[in-house]
Parts: C-alpha cells; structure tokens; sequence
C-alpha cells in the first residue's frame, strides 16, 4: 500500500512530462515555422534589392549576381523549372544557418542569403526556457500529487489493516471506529448517498465483519445451547449405563455413552473458550514434572526428554489439559513414538505419523474437521481446545511436520525471567 502513493506520482510526472513534450514540440514547431517564414520574407525582399539595379542599369551591370556554384544543390535544381523566386533554407552548417532566395532572369541567375543564426538561436533559447519551466513544473506537481495522494492511501491502509485484524480473528474491528449499531451508515454509503469508492469499501468490510461476527456468534451460541442441552439427558444415559447388567453389549454402550460424554464436555469448555470468560489461575511450576504427570494420566506411552530445570508461571491444570490434548491426538492421528521435549519454557509433542494435513499447518485446527483421512478419524476438538487454552495462559502453540516425517506440536510458554517475580510456588 505504501508505494500506491509513489505510483500515483509517478503516473502524474509521466502525464506531466508527456503534456510539456507535446506542448514543447508544438512550441518549437510553431515558433521555427514563423522564423523560416520571416527569413524567407527577408531573402526575398533582399533579393529583389538586389535584382533592382540590375533592372535599371541593364544587362551589363553585375549587381547580385553570385557564382552557380555557391548556390545550395537543392536551390541549383528548382531553377532551371522556374522564373518565380525560389527560397531554400540551408542548414549544412548548423553553426551559421543561411536562408537563400534565388530567381532567374534574362538567363542569368540572382541570388542571395539572409543569415539565419539569430532566429534559431533564439529558438533554442525558448527551447531551453520550455525544459525549465517543465522540470520546475514537475518539481512543484509531482510532490503535491503525493501529497494528494497520501490521504486515499492512508484511507486504504487503514481498511487493509482493518481487514488483517479481522483475519486475525478481531470480529470487533471496523474501519470506522463505529459500533455495531453503525450499519445504517454503512449501507447509506453502500447506496450511493455519501462517500467515493474508497469509502463504499470501508463501508463492505464492515458490513462485512458484522455478518461474520453475528454469524460466529449465532454458531457459538448454538454449540453452548446444544452442549448444555445434551447434558441432562447425558446423565441419565450414564446412570442408566451404570444399572445395565455386565455383558459386551453393556460394555460397547457403556463406551459410547463415555465418548458421548468426552464429546459434550468438549464442547462446552470450546464454547466458554469462545465467550473469553477462562482466566488463567498462574502459579509457577516445573515443567518438567507437570509434563511427566501429565503423560501418565493419559496412561500413553510417551518417550519425554527434559533438559535442565525450567520453571513457568502458568495455570498447571490448563498446561496438563494442553499436554493431554496433544498427547492424545499423537496417538490417535500418528504412529508411535510419541516423543515429549521440554528444553526451557517450549514444550515440543511429536509422533512419527503422516504429519499434520495442509489445512491444519495453513490456517490452524478446525472443529469438527481432522483434515486428512490418512491421521484417522475424530472429532476435530483436541488441538481446538489445546490452541484455546494455550491463548488462556498466554502462551503460542505451533504446528509443523517433521522434514524426515511426523507431526512436531511446539508449546512456548511465557519465559519466567520476563515475567516479575509474584512468589508464588507450585
């Protein structure tokens, strides 16, 4: 967006340059034109002086009489066809210009030649005058036009970067500053009663951001109400579950009613995610012993590597619902080994599957979506939940695939020594 502005004035400086050419050349063709005109004028009335005693004295007298062979070769050939006066403008020497006018009579021929150089040094001068005040022009036109040009690009800018933070997952930003009660504006805009087409696209990328967020809201309202819905009837499937009696029918109920049940409770920690009500109880803790306890509730094998003795102010029970999360996805999606690193306050979970689907790696995990047939089959929940308790904590979850294979989950907590110290201890 920056050079937008450098774009506009270059286009203005080459319109400018191209306008003083033409008018320059018009100028300069005009202006030559009317000095041949004057200097043949001139060889004409000098030649008739000349001519004129000639005419009083007789054949005899050899006033304006010149040499054939000083006469241009253009003017020697346009004599013999002609008794009228012939004039030539003979710029062989371009340093001393002479305009010639010639006339044959009485079969002898006169000639003479008016000297040019005043009149064409004169026209470079206005030449020369014309490069100036066209360079002078285009040093005052060319910044204005960037000056001109710096409030649609400024305009621009801020509708671009409105649209990043929108991305970004910002449903709040606007263009305008205006709330979401400020539709009315934007769609007078949109009807063509007030602003240009700068304004008319502000006014679409906040109409915009209020149809999503009114639809990502309707969505997250729609998985609480259903999550808090499924609920009760929930606790009586699994009361009744309890009271079936002991078989393999039993037992497949008893585990569907438990994946139903993961599923229900999955959905209602997303949608108190999506409200931003989670706040993080911090306290500090060894990242090391957090992780290995951890892995061991999951009851997965995992090979964990811990290097030195780093420390994190974090909440332990969102940091063990992260680890459990990914821990789980490695196995479920990947191929063993499942691989824990902690070195300092980053956290790395690797399997040696297929590696994390495009999709994931482009735009982050999807609810509902696992992404690649190959990573098996789920609910698209886990690394949901894990990526939205890691922003609780504040810290950043990455995914990436491993160059020789497998997908490579890189937590990176907030570094202890940045944070003050709050003498807390877990």
């Amino acid at each position: 967006m920056s050079s937008l502005r450098w774009k506009i004035a270059a286009l203005v400086a080459v319109a400018s340059c191209a306008v003083a050419l033409v008018v320059g050349l018009l100028v300069h063709r005009s202006t030559f034109d009317r000095a041949l005109d004057l200097g043949e004028s001139r060889a004409e009335v000098a030649l008739l002086s000349a001519m004129d005693p000639h005419q009083r004295t007789g054949p005899g007298s050899d006033a304006g009489v010149v040499e054939t062979a000083e006469i241009p070769p253009g003017l020697a050939r346009l004599l013999p066809y002609t008794e009228e006066v012939s004039t030539w403008y003979d710029d062989r020497d371009p340093g001393i210009p002479w305009m010639w006018a010639a006339q044959r009579s009485g079969g002898r021929t006169f000639a003479v030649k008016i000297d040019m150089g005043p009149d064409m040094r004169s026209l470079r001068a206005l030449d020369r005058h014309i490069v100036m005040a066209s360079l002078a022009a285009l040093a005052v036109v060319v910044p204005a036009a960037a000056l001109a040009a710096e409030l649609p690009n400024r305009r621009l800018r801020r509708v671009a970067r409105t649209a990043r933070r929108i991305a970004a997952g910002d449903l709040e930003a606007r263009t305008t500053g205006r709330d979401h009660g400020g539709n009315a504006e934007a769609a007078a805009v949109l009807a063509g009663r007030r602003g240009d087409e700068i304004s008319e696209i502000s006014a679409t990328v906040d109409l915009m951001a209020d149809s999503l967020r009114d639809r990502l809201l309707s969505e997250r309202r729609f998985t609480a109400d259903v999550a808090h819905e499924l609920r009760t009837p929930l606790m009586g499937l699994v009361t009744a579950a309890g009271l079936l009696p002991e078989s393999e029918a039993t037992e497949l109920v008893r585990d569907r009613v438990r994946v139903l049940r993961v599923l229900v409770e999955d959905l209602l920690e997303i949608s108190r995610l999506d409200a931003g009500v989670e706040r993080a109880d911090l306290a500090r803790v060894p990242l090391g012993d957090v992780v290995e306890e951890s892995a061991a509730r999951t009851g997965l094998p995992a090979r964990i590597t811990v290097t030195g003795a780093a420390t994190a102010e974090t909440d332990p029970r969102r940091l063990d619902r992260i680890i459990s999360n990914l821990l789980v996805n490695a196995h479920r999606h990947g191929r063993a080994p499942v691989e824990i690193t902690v070195e300092g306050t980053s956290i790395v979970v690797r399997d040696h599957g297929s590696g994390f689907p495009d999709a994931v790696l482009a735009c982050g995990p999807q609810r509902f979506l696992t992404g690649a047939a190959e990573r098996g089959h789920g609910h698209g929940l886990g690394l949901t939940i894990a990526l939205g308790q890691a922003g609780v904590i504040g810290a950043s979850l990455a995914f990436a695939n491993a160059p020789d294979g497998g997908a490579v989950a890189t937590l990176r907590l907030p570094d202890l020594r940045r944070l003050p110290d709050t003498g807390t201890a877990g």
